[in-house]
């Protein structure tokens, strides 16, 4: 080979490996987005965290947690919070319990997003066990209760814009995980249970 020609080889080459670094960059992009959200609540994202009162301890100072939740059009399951809201003492862990049935004659298996709002309180807002880790599989007709453990950062104390703010809300949708065969929406009317209870 001439040197001419492997010039324009290692040229190729060289472009070549610059388009599969960029596709591998974006394809990596959304799950690493999502990571960097959850570590640093931005964009009202709830942040992970494993131990309980880590970041501090219980002050006084109690807020209004409110709970919703809803799935994509594409999605024929029922979905929504077990309690309305709780009175959180800030600090203090606390157990909120979801419920999902799946509304269709086959199995589905569905993954969720999250975030609070408003978005100031996402640093604030710890996790430690949430259903949205993982996809959920229900078979048809199943439910099945969903639990999230979370407690409110002492840290938000220190925070100006949240010293004016007493009401915060955790909002959840799932949506079908991929590679899955499209199927009918659930029919108007069937969205909830009709054993859906009646809380606060």
């Amino acid at each position: 080979m001439s040197p001419k020609n492997r010039r324009n080889l290692n040229v190729v080459m060289a472009l070549v490996g610059v388009f599969a670094f960029m596709v591998g960059l974006t394809f990596a992009a959304v799950p690493l987005y999502r990571i960097f959200c959850e570590r640093t609540g931005y964009d009202g994202t709830p942040i992970r965290a494993d131990v309980a009162g880590q970041r501090g301890k219980a002050i006084d100072r109690v807020v209004t947690v409110t709970f919703t939740g809803d799935v994509n059009q594409e999605m024929p399951w029922a979905f929504y919070p077990k309690q309305n809201k709780i009175e959180a003492k800030v600090g203090e862990t606390y157990l909120a319990f979801f419920e999902a049935k799946n509304l269709s004659d086959k199995p589905i298996t569905g993954t969720a997003t999250f975030n609070v709002s408003p978005e100031p309180w996402g640093p604030y807002f710890v996790k430690i066990q949430c259903f949205c880790f993982t996809e959920q599989t229900l078979k048809p007709g199943e439910s099945v209760e969903m639990p999230v453990t979370f407690y409110l950062d002492p840290a938000l104390a220190d925070d100006k814009l949240l010293k004016r703010m007493s009401d915060v809300t955790l909002s959840y949708t799932f949506f079908k995980a991929a590679d899955q065969p499209a199927t009918e929406p659930a029919k108007v009317g069937a969205a909830e249970p009709a054993s859906k209870p009646s809380v606060n």
